[in-house]
């Protein structure tokens, strides 16, 4: 209900806000109440949100707020949409977006990313309920730079957001207690590989912590079990990967177990709380890790003639997409995927002649 404040003019020539007066708001469907509209609504594809906006004012309103977003999420009404940061043959930073459950199963591309941010290399690329985040990144011509960028996916918008609290690039981003972890890199002073971020959306504010533990290089993270790992490549002394975890417990940075690490040699996703591995030092090989076991486990090999590695995973359900150079997507149900080392079966995205370089996937539901 919207409230009109009336003035009215007393014998005293004083004016007085004397009375208010509700203007009855126009309902989302007319004839039905807003609790049941919204079920309705709620029930619109993603797809279709952009035509609900140019509905009307509390249409968009709607769709543009957090109420619809929640409401889907509570009853698993959401749809999981893939987001592929990645570089076109021009050296410029480029977003694509992927429906999963599209009959036409095709990329599209993102306009008008922020223009300051499409050159520089080392970005990080993080989703936190909603929206998307791009942040620090650096240029040959241009120091690393704390500046992030936020995309309200409901908006179709971006807008520059809290700078992060040290400017970094190259570094590992990942969501942990509905906070975003912004971790080691290079930066402007020695003591950015050993420190990382965290922005809490309650307050819109970045912290700054360190840990010696944290080395620059990091090359993969992941989250399991309520803990980050970050993989920081190789010992040069001891050629060994070298992988720590965070414990929120104790705000602090271990040595990830040895037997886990050993089979970390490629991109990692997690789904239903296990570990898999894409290994592509031979090839590419789908591993799992038993932790129950505490073993590596071959899950199968993907045709060469479907990926196109250096590949980055992601998770919808129980589908892991593997995602390699030009977009060429491989998508393995991981439910059905045998276990005995031979050629698993899936299905793939069509054929593209692009040569995009992939940066990194994220998935966004709404």
């Amino acid at each position: 209900m919207q409230e009109v404040s009336i003035e009215i003019e007393n014998p005293e020539g004083r004016s007085e806000g004397i009375s208010r007066m509700r203007q009855p708001q126009e309902p989302l469907i007319r004839g039905l109440p807003d609790d049941i509209a919204l079920l309705c609504l709620a029930r619109v594809p993603r797809e279709y949100h952009t035509v609900l906006k140019f509905v009307s004012r509390r249409w968009r309103d709607l769709v543009h707020g957090e109420g619809l977003h929640a409401h889907r999420k509570k009853h698993n009404l959401d749809e999981t949409w893939i987001y592929a940061l990645c570089r076109d043959k021009f050296e410029q930073v480029c977003c694509y977006v992927l429906d999963p459950n599209s009959s036409r199963r095709s990329w599209k591309q993102m306009r008008e990313l922020p223009s300051r941010s499409l050159l520089r290399k080392g970005v990080g690329f993080e989703v936190l309920g909603k929206r998307l985040y791009l942040m620090g990144g650096c240029r040959w011509s241009e120091d690393a730079t704390d500046e992030t960028y936020c995309y309200d996916a409901s908006k179709n918008s971006w807008t520059e957001a809290n700078p992060l609290s040290t400017a970094r690039c190259y570094f590992a981003c990942e969501v942990l207690g509905q906070k975003i972890y912004a971790i080691g890199g290079l930066g402007l002073n020695s003591s950015v590989p050993h420190s990382w971020d965290t922005y809490d959306p309650c307050t819109n504010n970045w912290t700054s912590h360190s840990d010696g533990n944290i080395v620059p290089e990091i090359e993969d993270s992941f989250v399991l079990g309520e803990k980050i790992y970050i993989r920081c490549g190789r010992s040069a002394v001891t050629s060994q990967v070298y992988a720590v975890v965070y414990e929120p417990s104790s705000g602090t940075w271990q040595h990830a177990d040895a037997d886990m690490v050993s089979g970390w040699q490629g991109p990692a996703v997690v789904v239903d709380e296990t570990l898999y591995v894409l290994d592509e030092s031979s090839g590419t090989r789908l591993m799992m890790w038993e932790k129950d076991l505490r073993e590596w486990v071959a899950i199968g090999r993907l045709s060469p003639l479907l990926t196109r590695p250096p590949c980055k995973l992601v998770a919808v359900g129980k589908s892991i997409y593997v995602i390699g150079k030009g977009r060429r997507a491989v998508v393995v149900d991981v439910s059905n995927a045998g276990n005995g080392g031979g050629m698993m079966v899936s299905s793939s995205i069509p054929k593209l002649t692009s040569n995009d370089e992939i940066i990194n996937c994220k998935c966004l539901s709404i």
